[in-house]
Parts: structure tokens; sequence; C-alpha cells
């Protein structure tokens, strides 16, 4: 499995820092039971960390009827309300809630082209609460597929994550299912859909990015 651009940087930090850390305490600390357990534990959260920002192979479907999860994680929000950002009226929304443990890579649900985007700078709370997908920093993204339907979605960062990145450009097309960003340890994404769209997910289903399909449109 690959590595994301994305965690190059921080990877290499962790393993220099990591190593230093431990040289010094193999030098300094002469308990070796002391020093390998610091050895397993560094080990461990290095694995963690390359974990964390592992890029999955996936198959890409396009089908502008439907759609898919734009990211992998847990059903956690499926109801009515009034998305005031953009579209100024009611709408369905589905939030999606990813643990350090899921791919933390973002996927465009839907391909078309890029009406809206906007960055929101904000507070770090726990990205399953619900007043996450307004305080919270963020990004909002409206694409409008070939069928002229509009489907707007956030990344919105958690209490552990404090970096959005985000690659979607107004008036530029991107395709269905195609990196959108990443957002870095613990977030969640929303999507807001038109009244009349079919759910096809529930509360508390795991959905996989670029493969669940989470709605007919």
């Amino acid at each position: 499995m690959a590595i994301h651009k994305e965690g190059f940087k921080i990877i290499a930090v962790v393993f220099l820092v990591l190593a230093i850390i431990n040289l010094l305490a193999f030098n300094f600390i002469s308990i070796a039971f002391i020093n390998w357990v610091l050895c397993t534990i560094s080990f461990l959260f290095f694995v963690f960390i390359l974990r964390f920002f592992r890029k999955p192979t996936r198959t890409i479907i396009i089908d502008d009827n439907k759609v898919f999860a734009p990211c992998d994680g847990q059903i956690v929000v499926i109801e009515q309300t009034h998305e005031n950002e953009y579209f100024n009226d009611k709408r369905i929304q589905i939030s999606i809630f990813m643990s350090v443990w899921n791919v933390h890579i973002n996927w465009f649900p839907v391909g078309g082209i890029v009406k809206y985007f906007k960055y929101h700078p904000g507070k770090f709370l726990l990205a399953r609460l619900p007043k996450s997908s307004t305080e919270n920093e963020r990004t909002t993204v409206v694409v409008e597929n070939k069928n002229n339907k509009q489907v707007l979605f956030r990344q919105i960062a958690g209490i552990v994550a404090r970096r959005i990145i985000c690659y979607a450009q107004e008036n530029k097309e991107f395709a269905q299912n195609s990196e959108v960003g990443f957002i870095r340890f613990g977030s969640r994404v929303d999507i807001f859909l038109p009244l009349d769209a079919k759910i096809n997910v529930e509360i508390g289903q795991k959905a996989v990015g670029t493969k669940t399909v989470i709605a007919t449109i």
C-alpha cells in the first residue's frame, strides 16, 4: 500500500525525532528494559503514523446519477436541515465521521464543475458534535454534475486535526471519485443533497470512500 503525498513531511519529521530520542536514551539510560520499552513504543507509534497516511488502491466508478461516499468512516447523521451558506434552503444532510483508524483521503462524491469553494478558519471541537459543521475549521465545496444537480460537501477538522488540505478550485472540472483533499487525524465530511435524493445508507453504517453509494439523485 502506498503512502499519501501529504504524509511525506510528517513521516520524515516523526522518524527523525524518534531516532534522536532513542539514540539519546541508549546513550544516557543504562537500564536496558527502559530502552527497549521506549524503542517498542517508538516503533508502534511510527507504524501508526505510516498507517494513517496510507493510500489504498480504489477502483474508480463514474455514474452521474449516484453520490459516492467522499471518505471512509461511519454514517453519524442523516437528517433534513437548512443549509444557509450556499443554497439557503432545506437539504438532506449526511455526515460521515472519520476516526484516526480510517483512511483520511477525501474524494469528490460527484463529478462536474466546482461552482463554489470557501475555506473557513474555526475551532477544533469534537467532529461528532453537530455544531462542528458550522464552528470548526472547514472547507465548503459545491459541485454541479452533468445533469445540473448540485451537491455541497464540507471537510471538517476534528479535535485532533489541525489542517485541512483541499484541491478544489472554482470553475474547474473534477472527475467523480478523484481526490479532493486530505484531513489529518480525526475529522468528518458533511454532504448536502436535494430533498428528492434517494438515500441508500443508514445511521451507524460503515462507508467506504469511492465505493459506497450514499444516494441516488
